[in-house]
């Protein structure tokens, strides 16, 4: 079926509850501690390029050495399940060592000692203590973890955002500025048909794949 307007307006009643439910869980992730921050990053790490449940499935993996293995350790428990078992390994481990050295890994803190939302987006998407995380990953990460006001730009977003004649083409932005300006879009298109811009990327994700994850 076409992406209208009129059919995203009463996919998103009939859906809304279960959404508002979702955002409530991410705004829960903030409180339950540092160790649960730093595997939403990883998370965010890992799902770059392949589905959120492989995402899931390797931090479940990981879980049990994740905050003290090295890459050769992390890459065994990836052997079989995850495609990228040689760079993303390595990734986790920079960031890990980067969080604890610079910040003794107090994520929490880290975070709430940032009162600009853009900034603190800035912090994780170009700076090379994180490594594998681009703005997309990291509003995905930010939003996981209960912040509000980012989109997360992927394919499933772009494409919707194409169907909706909000963008002229799909293409994964290069850049900061074109992200930003691809974002600039959507949210003007979110408030122009009143539905809030959290509330959007969940409903356009869901309908592309007919699951309302993280």
């Amino acid at each position: 079926m076409a992406l209208t307007v009129s059919f995203l307006r009463r996919k998103h009643q009939e859906s809304r509850e279960q959404i508002l439910e979702r955002l409530q869980e991410f705004g829960e992730v903030l409180q339950e501690g540092n160790p649960k921050i730093f595997e939403e990053l990883v998370f965010c790490i890992l799902a770059a390029n392949t589905s959120s449940k492989m995402s899931a499935k390797c931090v479940d993996a990981l879980r049990p050495v994740l905050f003290k293995a090295k890459p050769p350790q992390m890459k065994q428990k990836l052997v079989g399940i995850y495609r990228f078992i040689n760079l993303r390994p390595a990734y986790i481990y920079h960031t890990r060592s980067y969080l604890e050295k610079e910040h003794g890994f107090e994520l929490r803190n880290l975070l709430q000692s940032f009162q600009n939302p853009d900034e603190l987006r800035d912090f994780f998407a170009a700076n090379p203590g994180i490594k594998g995380i681009g703005y997309k990953e990291a509003s995905h990460f930010l939003r996981n973890i209960g912040y509000k006001g980012y989109c997360i730009l992927d394919k499933h977003i772009l494409n919707s955002l194409f169907e909706l004649e909000v963008i002229p083409k799909v293409e994964r932005p290069a850049n900061k500025k074109k992200y930003l300006d691809i974002e600039d879009k959507m949210k003007k298109f979110c408030k122009k048909v009143k539905i809030d811009v959290d509330e959007m990327d969940l409903l356009l994700w869901s309908l592309k794949t007919g699951e309302i994850l993280k």
